[in-house]
Protein backbone atom coordinates (compact mmCIF):
# COMPACT_ATOMS: atom_id res chain seq x y z
CA UNK A 1 0.00 0.00 0.00
CA UNK A 2 2.76 2.46 0.94
CA UNK A 3 4.55 1.87 -2.39
CA UNK A 4 1.32 2.49 -4.31
CA UNK A 5 0.64 5.72 -2.41
CA UNK A 6 4.16 6.96 -3.10
CA UNK A 7 3.62 6.33 -6.81
CA UNK A 8 0.40 8.34 -6.65
CA UNK A 9 2.20 11.17 -4.87
CA UNK A 10 4.96 11.19 -7.44
CA UNK A 11 2.57 11.20 -10.37
CA UNK A 12 0.56 14.05 -8.89
CA UNK A 13 3.71 16.02 -8.21
CA UNK A 14 4.92 15.52 -11.77
CA UNK A 15 1.56 16.68 -13.09
CA UNK A 16 1.93 19.89 -11.12
CA UNK A 17 5.44 20.80 -12.26
CA UNK A 18 5.50 24.13 -14.05
CA UNK A 19 1.85 24.88 -13.33
CA UNK A 20 0.73 27.96 -11.40
CA UNK A 21 -1.81 26.12 -9.28
CA UNK A 22 -4.15 28.47 -7.43
CA UNK A 23 -4.41 27.60 -3.74
CA UNK A 24 -6.25 28.87 -0.71
CA UNK A 25 -3.51 31.09 0.73
CA UNK A 26 -5.09 32.00 4.03
CA UNK A 27 -4.55 33.68 7.37
CA UNK A 28 -6.35 32.92 10.62
CA UNK A 29 -7.65 36.42 11.39
CA UNK A 30 -7.74 36.78 15.17
CA UNK A 31 -10.75 38.53 16.66
CA UNK A 32 -9.94 41.92 18.18
CA UNK A 33 -11.69 44.35 20.52
CA UNK A 34 -12.68 46.73 17.71
CA UNK A 35 -13.82 46.82 14.09
CA UNK A 36 -11.12 46.34 11.48
CA UNK A 37 -10.10 49.07 9.05
CA UNK A 38 -8.76 49.19 5.51
CA UNK A 39 -5.11 49.40 6.54
CA UNK A 40 -5.44 46.20 8.55
CA UNK A 41 -6.81 44.34 5.54
CA UNK A 42 -4.10 45.87 3.36
CA UNK A 43 -1.49 44.06 5.46
CA UNK A 44 -3.19 40.77 4.58
CA UNK A 45 -3.07 41.69 0.90
CA UNK A 46 0.61 42.59 1.21
CA UNK A 47 1.51 38.93 1.74
CA UNK A 48 -0.64 37.83 -1.22
CA UNK A 49 -3.17 36.08 1.02
CA UNK A 50 -6.43 35.46 -0.83
CA UNK A 51 -8.50 34.12 2.07
CA UNK A 52 -9.01 34.67 5.79
CA UNK A 53 -10.58 32.60 8.54
CA UNK A 54 -13.02 34.67 10.62
CA UNK A 55 -13.38 33.14 14.07
CA UNK A 56 -16.27 34.12 16.36
CA UNK A 57 -16.16 32.34 19.72
CA UNK A 58 -18.43 30.48 22.09
CA UNK A 59 -17.42 29.73 25.68
CA UNK A 60 -17.92 26.73 27.98
CA UNK A 61 -17.23 26.81 31.71
CA UNK A 62 -16.22 23.18 32.22
CA UNK A 63 -15.30 20.25 29.98
CA UNK A 64 -18.54 18.45 30.92
CA UNK A 65 -20.77 21.55 30.91
CA UNK A 66 -23.32 21.48 28.07
CA UNK A 67 -24.03 25.21 27.87
CA UNK A 68 -22.30 27.35 25.24
CA UNK A 69 -22.33 31.11 25.80
CA UNK A 70 -21.86 33.18 22.65
CA UNK A 71 -22.62 36.48 20.95
CA UNK A 72 -22.79 38.47 24.17
CA UNK A 73 -21.95 42.09 24.98
CA UNK A 74 -19.14 40.90 27.26
CA UNK A 75 -17.17 39.43 24.35
CA UNK A 76 -14.68 41.23 22.18
CA UNK A 77 -16.22 42.77 19.07
CA UNK A 78 -14.56 40.32 16.67
CA UNK A 79 -15.85 37.33 18.66
CA UNK A 80 -19.50 38.29 18.10
CA UNK A 81 -21.92 37.98 15.22
CA UNK A 82 -21.76 41.73 14.56
CA UNK A 83 -17.97 41.64 14.56
CA UNK A 84 -17.79 38.63 12.27
CA UNK A 85 -20.13 40.37 9.82
CA UNK A 86 -17.99 43.50 9.78
CA UNK A 87 -14.83 41.47 9.21
CA UNK A 88 -16.46 39.56 6.34
CA UNK A 89 -17.66 42.75 4.68
CA UNK A 90 -14.22 44.38 4.88
CA UNK A 91 -12.42 41.29 3.60
CA UNK A 92 -14.88 40.77 0.74
CA UNK A 93 -14.60 44.45 -0.20
CA UNK A 94 -10.90 43.79 -0.80
CA UNK A 95 -11.41 40.60 -2.77
CA UNK A 96 -10.39 38.31 0.09
CA UNK A 97 -12.49 35.15 0.43
CA UNK A 98 -13.63 34.02 3.88
CA UNK A 99 -13.83 30.81 5.85
CA UNK A 100 -16.27 31.20 8.72
CA UNK A 101 -14.74 29.20 11.58
CA UNK A 102 -16.80 29.44 14.81
CA UNK A 103 -14.74 28.03 17.68
CA UNK A 104 -15.23 26.99 21.29
CA UNK A 105 -13.10 27.99 24.25
CA UNK A 106 -13.29 25.87 27.40
CA UNK A 107 -12.39 27.64 30.64
CA UNK A 108 -8.70 27.52 31.60
CA UNK A 109 -7.75 26.50 28.08
CA UNK A 110 -8.82 22.86 28.36
CA UNK A 111 -8.38 21.15 24.99
CA UNK A 112 -11.69 21.09 23.10
CA UNK A 113 -11.05 17.53 21.94
CA UNK A 114 -11.85 16.45 25.50
CA UNK A 115 -15.35 17.96 25.48
CA UNK A 116 -17.51 15.07 26.66
CA UNK A 117 -20.74 14.84 28.65
CA UNK A 118 -21.36 12.50 31.57
CA UNK A 119 -25.08 11.84 31.00
CA UNK A 120 -27.47 11.46 28.08
CA UNK A 121 -29.38 14.51 29.32
CA UNK A 122 -26.23 16.62 29.18
CA UNK A 123 -25.38 15.32 25.70
CA UNK A 124 -28.79 16.42 24.47
CA UNK A 125 -28.33 19.83 26.08
CA UNK A 126 -24.91 20.21 24.46
CA UNK A 127 -26.34 19.24 21.08
CA UNK A 128 -29.04 21.88 21.35
CA UNK A 129 -26.59 24.54 22.48
CA UNK A 130 -24.06 23.68 19.77
CA UNK A 131 -26.82 23.59 17.15
CA UNK A 132 -27.87 27.13 18.11
CA UNK A 133 -24.23 28.27 18.03
CA UNK A 134 -23.36 26.86 14.61
CA UNK A 135 -26.67 27.66 12.93
CA UNK A 136 -26.34 31.30 14.02
CA UNK A 137 -23.11 31.52 12.05
CA UNK A 138 -24.32 29.29 9.22
CA UNK A 139 -27.11 31.81 8.60
CA UNK A 140 -24.58 34.66 8.74
CA UNK A 141 -22.37 32.78 6.28
CA UNK A 142 -25.31 32.27 3.93
CA UNK A 143 -26.43 35.90 4.14
CA UNK A 144 -22.94 37.18 3.41
CA UNK A 145 -22.00 34.62 0.75
CA UNK A 146 -19.08 33.25 2.75
CA UNK A 147 -17.03 30.81 0.69
CA UNK A 148 -16.35 28.11 3.32
CA UNK A 149 -18.04 27.24 6.61
CA UNK A 150 -16.15 25.18 9.17
CA UNK A 151 -18.69 23.28 11.28
CA UNK A 152 -16.41 22.56 14.22
CA UNK A 153 -12.80 22.67 15.44
CA UNK A 154 -10.97 19.84 17.23
CA UNK A 155 -14.01 18.21 18.86
CA UNK A 156 -13.01 14.56 18.66
CA UNK A 157 -14.92 13.17 21.67
CA UNK A 158 -18.08 15.04 20.67
CA UNK A 159 -17.78 13.88 17.05
CA UNK A 160 -17.15 10.22 17.87
CA UNK A 161 -19.81 9.98 20.58
CA UNK A 162 -22.66 11.65 18.65
CA UNK A 163 -22.42 10.82 14.92
CA UNK A 164 -26.19 11.08 14.39
CA UNK A 165 -26.19 14.65 15.65
CA UNK A 166 -23.39 15.68 13.31
CA UNK A 167 -24.99 14.10 10.26
CA UNK A 168 -28.30 15.82 11.04
CA UNK A 169 -26.50 19.13 11.61
CA UNK A 170 -24.73 18.91 8.25
CA UNK A 171 -28.08 18.28 6.55
CA UNK A 172 -29.66 21.32 8.21
CA UNK A 173 -26.73 23.54 7.27
CA UNK A 174 -26.95 22.40 3.63
CA UNK A 175 -30.58 23.56 3.54
CA UNK A 176 -29.64 27.20 4.16
CA UNK A 177 -25.99 27.47 3.11
CA UNK A 178 -24.75 26.70 -0.40
CA UNK A 179 -21.02 27.29 0.08
CA UNK A 180 -18.33 24.73 0.87
CA UNK A 181 -18.22 22.84 4.17
CA UNK A 182 -15.33 21.50 6.21
CA UNK A 183 -14.50 20.41 9.76
CA UNK A 184 -11.17 21.26 11.43
CA UNK A 185 -9.87 17.96 12.78
CA UNK A 186 -6.90 17.86 15.10
CA UNK A 187 -3.68 16.48 13.58
CA UNK A 188 -4.13 13.12 15.38
CA UNK A 189 -7.89 12.94 14.69
CA UNK A 190 -8.34 13.31 10.92
CA UNK A 191 -8.38 9.58 10.10
CA UNK A 192 -11.28 8.91 12.49
CA UNK A 193 -13.77 11.62 11.45
CA UNK A 194 -16.88 9.69 10.28
CA UNK A 195 -18.52 12.26 7.99
CA UNK A 196 -15.87 13.39 5.49
CA UNK A 197 -18.02 12.11 2.61
CA UNK A 198 -20.65 14.73 3.45
CA UNK A 199 -18.24 17.68 3.42
CA UNK A 200 -16.26 19.41 0.67
CA UNK A 201 -12.81 19.48 2.27
CA UNK A 202 -10.94 17.22 4.67
CA UNK A 203 -9.95 19.86 7.20
CA UNK A 204 -6.80 19.34 9.26
CA UNK A 205 -5.22 21.51 11.94
CA UNK A 206 -1.70 20.55 10.91
CA UNK A 207 0.32 20.56 14.12
CA UNK A 208 2.09 17.29 13.36
CA UNK A 209 5.27 16.40 15.30
CA UNK A 210 8.06 16.41 12.72
CA UNK A 211 11.45 16.67 14.43
CA UNK A 212 13.05 16.70 17.88
CA UNK A 213 15.88 18.96 16.76
CA UNK A 214 16.41 22.36 18.38
CA UNK A 215 16.66 23.98 14.95
CA UNK A 216 15.47 21.41 12.40
CA UNK A 217 16.67 21.73 8.83
CA UNK A 218 14.26 21.76 5.89
CA UNK A 219 15.57 18.32 4.92
CA UNK A 220 14.83 16.93 8.39
CA UNK A 221 11.35 18.44 8.34
CA UNK A 222 10.55 17.02 4.90
CA UNK A 223 11.54 13.59 6.22
CA UNK A 224 9.28 14.12 9.22
CA UNK A 225 6.37 15.00 6.95
CA UNK A 226 6.62 11.81 4.86
CA UNK A 227 4.41 9.41 6.93
CA UNK A 228 1.77 12.08 7.60
CA UNK A 229 1.69 13.13 3.97
CA UNK A 230 1.11 9.56 2.84
CA UNK A 231 -1.80 9.17 5.27
CA UNK A 232 -3.44 12.40 4.12
CA UNK A 233 -2.97 11.60 0.44
CA UNK A 234 -4.47 8.14 1.00
CA UNK A 235 -7.49 9.56 2.81
CA UNK A 236 -7.97 12.18 0.10
CA UNK A 237 -8.00 9.44 -2.53
CA UNK A 238 -10.40 7.24 -0.54
CA UNK A 239 -12.87 10.03 0.22
CA UNK A 240 -12.40 11.87 -3.10
CA UNK A 241 -12.00 15.14 -1.19
CA UNK A 242 -9.11 17.62 -1.15
CA UNK A 243 -7.21 18.25 2.09
CA UNK A 244 -7.35 21.77 3.54
CA UNK A 245 -5.09 22.86 6.38
CA UNK A 246 -7.73 24.71 8.42
CA UNK A 247 -4.80 25.78 10.60
CA UNK A 248 -1.07 25.45 10.16
CA UNK A 249 1.82 27.17 11.85
CA UNK A 250 4.85 26.95 14.10
CA UNK A 251 6.11 29.00 16.97
CA UNK A 252 9.34 30.93 16.48
CA UNK A 253 11.18 29.02 19.18
CA UNK A 254 13.61 26.19 19.85
CA UNK A 255 12.19 22.69 19.26
CA UNK A 256 9.12 24.13 17.53
CA UNK A 257 8.57 21.02 15.37
CA UNK A 258 8.70 18.61 18.32
CA UNK A 259 5.28 19.50 19.73
CA UNK A 260 3.91 22.24 17.44
CA UNK A 261 0.63 22.49 19.34
CA UNK A 262 2.21 23.83 22.55
CA UNK A 263 0.96 27.19 23.77
CA UNK A 264 2.75 27.38 27.14
CA UNK A 265 4.15 30.87 27.61
CA UNK A 266 7.20 29.51 29.45
CA UNK A 267 8.43 27.48 26.46
CA UNK A 268 11.77 27.73 24.65
CA UNK A 269 13.77 30.76 23.53
CA UNK A 270 12.88 32.66 20.32
CA UNK A 271 14.29 30.94 17.25
CA UNK A 272 13.45 32.59 13.94
CA UNK A 273 15.40 30.12 11.80
CA UNK A 274 13.34 27.22 13.13
CA UNK A 275 10.07 28.92 12.15
CA UNK A 276 11.46 29.83 8.72
CA UNK A 277 12.56 26.27 8.00
CA UNK A 278 9.20 24.86 9.09
CA UNK A 279 7.41 27.24 6.73
CA UNK A 280 9.71 26.38 3.84
CA UNK A 281 9.18 22.65 4.36
CA UNK A 282 5.38 22.82 4.49
CA UNK A 283 5.18 24.86 1.27
CA UNK A 284 7.69 22.62 -0.49
CA UNK A 285 5.81 19.48 0.51
CA UNK A 286 2.17 20.46 0.03
CA UNK A 287 1.40 23.54 -2.02
CA UNK A 288 2.17 21.91 -5.39
CA UNK A 289 0.00 18.83 -4.75
CA UNK A 290 -3.27 18.57 -6.67
CA UNK A 291 -5.04 16.85 -3.76
CA UNK A 292 -4.10 19.71 -1.44
CA UNK A 293 -6.35 22.80 -1.38
CA UNK A 294 -4.21 25.20 0.68
CA UNK A 295 -4.35 26.46 4.23
CA UNK A 296 -4.71 29.16 6.88
CA UNK A 297 -1.58 30.21 8.75
CA UNK A 298 -1.97 30.50 12.53
CA UNK A 299 -2.25 33.26 13.46
CA UNK A 300 -2.75 36.83 12.20
CA UNK A 301 -3.48 39.83 14.43
CA UNK A 302 -5.32 42.90 13.17
CA UNK A 303 -2.75 45.23 14.77
CA UNK A 304 0.04 44.17 12.41
CA UNK A 305 2.45 46.93 13.39
CA UNK A 306 2.63 45.75 17.00
CA UNK A 307 2.26 41.99 16.44
CA UNK A 308 5.05 39.46 16.69
CA UNK A 309 8.58 40.72 16.17
CA UNK A 310 11.95 39.04 16.63
CA UNK A 311 11.68 38.84 20.44
CA UNK A 312 8.37 36.98 20.20
CA UNK A 313 8.34 33.18 20.34
CA UNK A 314 4.62 32.77 19.60
CA UNK A 315 2.87 31.44 16.49
CA UNK A 316 2.34 34.63 14.54
CA UNK A 317 4.77 35.20 11.64
CA UNK A 318 4.11 38.94 11.71
CA UNK A 319 7.24 41.12 11.66
CA UNK A 320 9.45 38.04 11.60
CA UNK A 321 11.68 36.53 8.89
CA UNK A 322 9.14 33.78 8.16
CA UNK A 323 6.72 36.41 6.86
CA UNK A 324 8.83 36.77 3.73
CA UNK A 325 8.65 33.00 3.18
CA UNK A 326 4.86 33.17 3.35
CA UNK A 327 4.76 36.18 1.01
CA UNK A 328 6.92 34.49 -1.61
CA UNK A 329 4.97 31.25 -1.59
CA UNK A 330 1.54 32.85 -1.47
CA UNK A 331 2.53 34.93 -4.49
CA UNK A 332 3.80 31.82 -6.27
CA UNK A 333 0.60 29.87 -5.68
CA UNK A 334 -1.92 32.67 -6.17
CA UNK A 335 -4.79 32.46 -8.66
Amino acid sequence: MEKWVLLVLCSLQMACVGQGIGKINGVSFVASREAIEQQQVKEVLNIHANSAAVMPFGFIREVNNPQITFNTERQWFGETKEGAKQYIEMLHKNGVSVMMKPQLWISKGVFTGKLKMDTEEHWQQLEKSYHDFIMTYARLAAENKVDILCIGTELEQFVLARPKFWNTLIGEIRQIYTGKLTYASNWDEFERVPFWERLDFIGVDAYFPLSEAKTPTVKELVKGWKPWKIKMATLSTEKKKPVLFTEYGYRSMDYTAKKPWLVDRTEEQPNMISQVNCKKAIYDEFWSEEWFAGGYVWKWFADHENAGGENDNRFTPQNKPSLQVIRENYKKYSE
